[in-house]
């Protein structure tokens, strides 16, 4: 009988050393020894050259502000359909062209010679990609093959930054972590998890180091908050500046990791001149899980202290629980700032919104290419289905008005 207790007392204590020396998959590649992260002392080489894409955006715009203070020469590249001229800091210079043309972007890294390459530009809305799949795609995925082969074959880059999305991820797997197999769920989502497989292969194939992020629901000063089809907190600033009803698809008990734009900018920025960084995935973002709903009431006490007053429409097509998991961030790159919180980020998102005059009425797709179960607050008077839609500079009505306002 002591025998058998003997036995499995060691077996007990064999399973507990097993459970505490654990290391899961995906943090098997963390450096055992990496120094932490100081700001002052990373910089990038003398006439280091980086290109933004998307840098006339939201976070692609803060990215292109983080590398020029890590002294990059920094290009940013902009089609303007969802950015602004003001948000490109000084000192940056812009080029305008559409990365959807391999020969302006043949040209343009011919020209330029980039040592690294931050691909932020994209169409990110998942729920809008379902009716607006050619121009996702087109945007997404053949924008991105352009620079990736350009990149390989002038040969002047050093690595290639690609913003993902935990779109790629799917649903009903909480937290999300980085071995994690995709299962996108939405053709935006898709579109990422095919322009990450290119990236891939391209290393495989011709050696270009690449560094992804997954980035969530990301939030902060410069956001676009006239787009009615993403970006839930801009949209609640917008519907609060008009003294409206906030909108909430559904019951509002979806969870969402809110992430304030430094959180997210600054690592990404970081990454093209940290070699032990190189070919890894990452989530990147905030660390607090919220429900739509919580958020509602957070922005709402932010605006003016008041309780929120929502309006709940019938539910979409869209992932229930989205709450990623960043160890192996933290662990590649130790010595990040904390999150920043959900209510004092979004303090200092408010202040920001107030600054940036009146109410705007949200900017409006005025066709798409499949109105079949579109949702009803996204119909507008005269909206139309067409083969193949396009958005461009000419759309984005609130260009002119933000550019002369102070």
């Amino acid at each position: 009988m002591r025998r058998i207790t003997f036995f499995f007392s060691l077996l007990l204590l064999f399973y507990i050393l097993r459970i505490l020396c654990y290391v899961p998959p995906h943090l098997q590649e963390c450096p055992s020894s990496t120094s932490t992260i100081k700001r002052e002392s990373v910089r990038a080489p003398k006439g280091y050259k980086a290109l933004v894409t998307g840098g006339a955006g939201f976070i692609g715009s803060h990215v292109a502000m983080d590398c020029f203070k890590l002294g990059f020469e920094v290009v940013v590249v902009d089609d303007m359909s969802g950015g602004f001229r003001k948000n490109v800091p000084q000192g940056v210079r812009l080029v305008l062209g559409d990365l959807k043309d391999a020969k302006f972007v043949s040209e343009l890294m011919e020209e330029e010679r980039f040592d690294v390459v931050y691909h932020l530009a994209a169409y990110a809305a998942e729920g809008l990609s379902h009716f607006i799949r050619n121009y996702n795609y087109q945007n997404n995925l053949i924008a991105t093959t352009n620079l990736i082969t350009q990149s390989v074959r002038v040969g002047s880059v050093k690595k290639f930054v690609f913003t993902s999305s935990i779109a790629v991820y799917g649903s009903g797997r909480t937290p999300m972590t980085e071995d994690m197999e995709p299962l996108p769920e939405d053709p935006y989502g898709i579109s990422k998890m095919a322009c990450e497989y290119d990236l891939k292969a391209a290393h495989e194939m011709f050696g270009l180091p690449y560094v992804i992020f997954r980035p969530h629901n990301v939030y902060g000063p410069g956001q676009n908050m006239y787009d009615k089809y993403r970006n839930v907190v801009g949209i609640f600033l917008n519907q609060l500046q008009a003294g409206k009803d906030l909108t909430i698809f559904g019951d509002g008990y979806q969870t969402r990791k809110f992430s304030y734009i430094s959180d997210v900018s600054y690592p990404i920025a970081l990454s093209g001149l940290m070699e032990h960084v190189n070919n890894q995935v990452f989530n990147v973002g905030g660390d607090i899980a919220t429900t739509v709903n919580e958020l509602a009431h957070v922005t709402a006490e932010a605006w003016d202290g008041s309780s929120a007053s929502v309006l709940h429409l019938d539910a979409r097509n869209e992932v229930a629980h989205a709450e990623s998991d960043h160890k192996k961030l933290n662990c590649f790159f130790p010595g990040l700032p904390k999150p920043v919180g959900l209510r004092a980020g979004m303090s200092r998102m408010v202040t920001w919104a107030k600054e940036t005059g009146k109410y705007f009425e949200p900017v409006k797709f005025d066709a798409v290419e499949v109105m079949r179960k579109l949702p009803p607050s996204w119909k507008t008077d005269g909206l139309k289905e067409v083969p193949a839609f396009e958005h461009n500079e000419n759309d984005n009505v609130i260009e002119a008005e933000l550019l002369t306002r102070k």
